[in-house]
């Protein structure tokens, strides 16, 4: 049972649990029952302590619920908060009426969130294009049909009306299985694969201990990673220490490339995050290895190649970008050491 009551502050809803709910996990019942919210909102609420049970706050959305419990969820009211045109430069690759494809740099943020409300893609998006922007994204998220990490860099593609968002966003969806989305990745991580090509697959959900990344879970989302060895690198004793991979991506998950190569042994180099234990083989690097590792600080990560679908007349695209200067010099240097 389900009820409502509404206020000048916001709404409340109680849900009390039934014993057919199929999932305990308290985001799974509310997202059954209440279909009025998001999957997101609802765990942005719980994660804001907005829904209690008893008065107590659940902050876990994999909370186990029982049959009889009731649970009420503290819907805050609307603001709109939509973010303003900011003149930031675009490296644009390809634009038309529809679609707009930028190389992005490094350390830009692709939508407001907290902490970065303002000097994001959407707000030098929203400069760049105007009212043409496409907003089925939401209003802090206009013509965003998918993103990189903000210290990740290479291609992205915008929509700039409802029309090519609805394409660029099923197109995204399939992943090329049965189209001709394509996105490959450069990435260059620690040690080498025993074996020239390879295929990770493996179910990603969010790590149970560390909100803020994600792992590989059983009963996560699936995700699939192709790969392939572009190039090899040797230490200064003269034995293999890192790679060059190509990647391809079948699955659209956060961290996926990141998360799935660590769980392969061979982590990112200069990943924080997925990558901590391994900062000690940079003293098997020669010395200009290791400079230039120290100077990315970030992730070794390029998105180098787009290929889709043009959402008006169904031509086939293709778009390739060059590794930034950051990681070409990583690459020289590490082929340096050899």
């Amino acid at each position: 049972m389900e009820q409502g009551s509404s206020s000048n502050s916001g709404q409340r809803l109680e849900v009390t649990v039934a014993g057919d709910e199929g999932s305990p996990r308290l985001d799974r019942v509310l997202a059954v029952r209440l279909p009025q919210l998001s999957r997101s909102r609802l765990k942005a609420l719980i994660l804001a302590g907005q829904v209690t049970l008893k008065t107590a706050p659940i902050r876990d959305p994999a909370y186990h619920v029982a049959a009889g419990d009731t649970i009420t969820i503290d819907v805050p009211q609307a603001v709109a908060a939509e973010p303003s045109g900011e003149d930031i430069a675009l490296d644009i690759v390809y634009e038309d009426d529809d679609i707009v494809v930028i190389d992005k740099p490094r350390g830009l943020v692709v939508h407001p969130a907290a902490g970065h409300e303002t000097g994001t893609l959407v707000n030098a998006l929203i400069a760049h294009c105007g009212t043409s922007l496409s907003g089925i994204g939401g209003v802090k998220r206009p013509g965003i049909v998918h993103r990189l990490d903000k210290d990740t860099t290479g291609l992205m593609v915008a929509a700039k009306n409802d029309r090519a968002h609805k394409s660029l966003t099923e197109q995204f969806a399939d992943h090329g299985r049965t189209g001709a989305m394509r996105r490959g990745y450069m990435a260059f991580v620690w040690g080498v694969p025993n074996r020239q090509r390879g295929t990770v697959d493996a179910p990603i959900d969010r790590h149970p201990h560390a909100r803020e990344k994600m792992a590989v879970r059983e009963g996560g989302r699936e995700a699939i990673t192709h790969w392939e060895i572009q190039e090899t690198f040797n230490g200064r004793d003269g034995k293999p220490v890192a790679a060059l991979l190509a990647c391809q991506l079948e699955t659209g998950r956060t961290h996926q490339i990141r998360v799935h190569l660590a769980h392969i042994g061979h982590p990112l180099l200069g990943d924080s995050v997925y990558g901590p234990h391994f900062k000690t083989k940079a003293s098997h690097l020669g010395p200009r290895g290791q400079a230039a590792l120290d100077a990315l600080d970030r992730q070794a990560l390029h998105a180098y190649l787009l290929a889709l679908e043009h959402p008006q007349n169904g031509a086939i695209l293709e778009w390739n970008a060059d590794l930034p200067d950051d990681l070409r010099l990583l690459r020289d240097s590490l082929r340096a050491t050899q």
